[in-house]
C-alpha cells in the first residue's frame, strides 16, 4: 500500500475499482434510469408550457393542463427528478470511487431510489391537481415534502459510512463538496418547509431556499463531479488544492446570503436587501478560483474535447458555471436588477443555471460512469454526438432568445409613456424562439434515453473499445 492507502500495483488499483463499479452497478442504474423518465415527462411539459405563450388557449378546458400548473410540474421534475436523481447517481459511484470502498448498506441506497421517485410522482401529480403550495422550488404539498426529505437520508446514510471507512486516506475536493451535498439539502428542505414562516418572512424563506437549492445542492453535485472527471480523463493532476478549497469555503460562506437579492424593492429591510447585493458580489471570488483552477487544469490538453464525449459535456459545463456566475453577481447589482428584474432574461439566467451547468455536466457524468458499472460500450457514438450539438443549439436559441426579449421587456417596462402592453408585445417574437428551443431540446432528450436504454438493455452492437468521437493521439488517456 502506499502512502494514501492506495495499492501499491496497478493490476490491485484496477481490481479495487472494478470491485467498487459493480458494488454500486444496481444503485445507480436505478437512480440514472428514473432520472431519465423525469428528464423525459419534463422535456414533455416544458414544451407544453413553451406553446402556451404561442397558443394561450391551448388545452384551457382541462385544468391540469393550464400554465399555472404545467409550469410549476416542469420546474418539479427536472429539479427534483431529473436533476437529483442523476445527481444521486454520480454521488453513489464517485464516493465508492473516491474513498476505494464498494457501496455499503445497499438496501438503504435503494430505498432511497424508490422514496424519492414516490415523492417526486405524488407531488407532481399534487400539482397538476392544483394542490400546489405556490411557492416557487416548493410547490409540492407539504406530505410530499416530508417524503423527499426522508428519501435522501437513507442514501445519505451510505454514503457517510462509505466515507468513514475509507480505505483512501487523502479527502479529495470532490469528497468535500458530494459530503457538503449530502448534509446541506436535508437542512434546507426541512427549514424551508417548517410551518413557521408566514408574510414577508415566507418570501424571504422562500427565495433562501430557492437559491441555496442551486449552491448548495445541484452545484455542490455538479462540481464535484467535473473536479473529478476533468483530470481524470485528461490524466493531469487538478492544479491547485488550495484553491479548490477555497471555491469550496467561499461558496460555504457567501452563497448562504445570495438569495434575497431576487426581492430588492420588496418589503424587506434595507440592511438585508444590502448584504444579499454584497454576498452576491463576493461571490466572485470563488467563483473565479474555481474557474482559474479548472482552466489550469485542461490548460494544453483540450484537444481531448476532440475525442472525449465526457469532456465536450463536462467542459461546456465547467464554463457555463462561471459565466453564469458571474452574471448572477452582475444581476444582484440594483442599476441592472431594476431592468431585468420580473421579465424574461431571469428565466434565461436560470436556464443557464440549471441546464447549461448542471445538466450538461450530468449528462457527461452519466456517459462516463454508465459503461463502467454497465460493463457495456455506449454502442453509437454518432448519437452521442448528436445530443451534444442538439442540446447546445437548443439552449443557445433559448438563452440568446429570452435575453434579448427579457432586456427589451424590461426597458419597456421603465417607460412611463409605454403602455405596459408594450412590454408583452414585444416578447413575441422571442417567445417563438422559447419554442423552438423547446423541441430541439425535447429531440436531443429522446436520443439521449434512447442510448441509454440501448445500453441498459443490452441491445446494439457490442464494442470491444471506447465509444470515441474521434482517434485518440498518441500519448492521450482512454476516456
Amino acid at each position: 500500500m502506499t502512502a494514501d492507502g492506495l495499492p501499491a500495483s496497478l493490476e490491485e488499483r484496477v481490481a479495487l475499482r472494478i470491485a467498487g463499479d459493480r458494488s454500486v452497478r444496481q444503485v445507480v442504474m436505478l437512480f440514472f434510469g428514473s432520472a431519465l423518465f423525469w428528464l423525459l415527462i419534463g422535456s414533455l411539459l416544458g414544451l407544453v408550457t413553451s406553446l402556451k405563450f404561442e397558443w394561450p388557449d391551448l388545452w384551457t378546458g382541462t385544468a391540469w393542463l393550464t400554465f399555472g400548473r404545467i409550469r410549476p410540474a416542469h420546474l418539479n421534475t427536472m429539479a427534483y427528478g431529473w436533476s437529483s436523481l442523476a445527481g444521486l447517481g454520480a454521488a453513489v459511484w464517485l464516493v465508492a470511487r473516491l474513498t476505494g470502498t464498494p457501496l455499503l448498506h445497499e438496501r438503504l441506497a435503494l430505498a432511497s431510489v424508490v422514496l424519492w421517485n414516490v415523492a417526486v410522482g405524488a407531488g407532481t401529480i399534487a400539482i397538476l391537481a392544483g394542490r400546489s403550495s405556490g411557492m416557487e422550488w416548493l410547490e409540492f404539498p407539504r406530505w410530499a415534502g416530508v417524503i423527499l426529505a426522508i428519501a435522501g437520508a437513507p442514501v445519505g446514510l451510505s454514503l457517510l459510512a462509505m466515507v468513514r471507512r475509507r480505505t483512501l486516506s487523502h479527502m479529495y475536493v470532490s469528497l468535500w463538496y458530494l459530503v457538503g451535498a449530502v448534509f446541506w439539502f436535508p437542512l434546507l428542505y426541512i427549514m424551508a418547509n417548517a410551518p413557521l414562516w408566514r408574510g414577508v418572512d415566507q418570501a424571504a424563506m422562500n427565495w433562501w431556499y430557492g437559491h441555496n437549492v442551486l449552491g448548495f445542492w445541484f452545484t455542490s453535485i455538479s462540481l464535484g463531479t467535473i473536479y473529478y472527471l476533468i483530470p481524470k480523463i485528461i490524466g493531469r493532476p487538478i492544479y491547485s488544492y488550495q484553491l479548490s478549497l477555497l471555491g469550496f469555503w467561499g461558496l460555504a460562506f457567501f452563497y448562504s446570503l445570495v438569495g434575497v437579492h431576487h426581492l430588492v424593492g420588496g418589503p424587506l429591510p434595507d440592511w438585508l436587501i444590502s448584504l444579499s447585493v454584497v454576498a452576491s458580489v463576493l461571490m466572485i471570488i470563488p467563483v473565479v478560483a474555481v474557474g482559474y483552477n479548472h482552466h489550469m487544469t485542461a490548460f494544453r490538453h483540450l484537444g481531448a474535447l476532440r475525442w472525449s464525449p465526457t469532456l465536450r459535456f463536462i467542459v461546456f459545463g465547467a464554463v457555463s458555471y462561471t459565466l453564469v456566475s458571474l452574471q448572477g453577481s452582475l444581476e444582484a447589482l440594483q442599476f441592472f436588477n431594476r431592468i431585468v428584474h420580473f421579465t424574461h432574461y431571469t428565466v434565461a439566467h436560470a436556464h443557464f443555471g440549471l441546464y447549461a451547468f448542471v445538466a450538461m455536466v450530468l449528462f457527461g457524468a452519466v456517459y462516463y460512469i454508465v459503461p463502467r458499472v454497465a460493463e457495456r460500450e455506449w454502442p453509437y457514438p454518432g448519437l452521442i454526438l448528436a445530443h451534444f450539438w442538439l442540446s447546445v443549439t437548443g439552449f443557445a436559441v433559448y438563452f440568446i432568445g429570452l435575453s434579448i426579449g427579457g432586456w427589451r421587456q424590461g426597458v419597456a417596462m421603465l417607460d412611463a409613456s409605454r403602455p405596459f402592453l408594450d412590454s408583452v408585445t414585444v416578447t413575441l417574437p422571442y417567445l417563438a424562439s422559447r419554442s423552438v428551443a423547446a423541441v430541439i431540446l425535447v429531440v436531443a432528450h429522446l436520443i439521449f434515453i434512447g442510448h441509454f436504454s440501448l445500453v441498459a438493455m443490452r441491445r446494439g452492437p457490442v464494442r470491444a473499445t471506447p465509444a470515441l468521437l474521434g482517434e485518440i493521439p498518441m500519448g492521450a488517456r482512454d476516456a
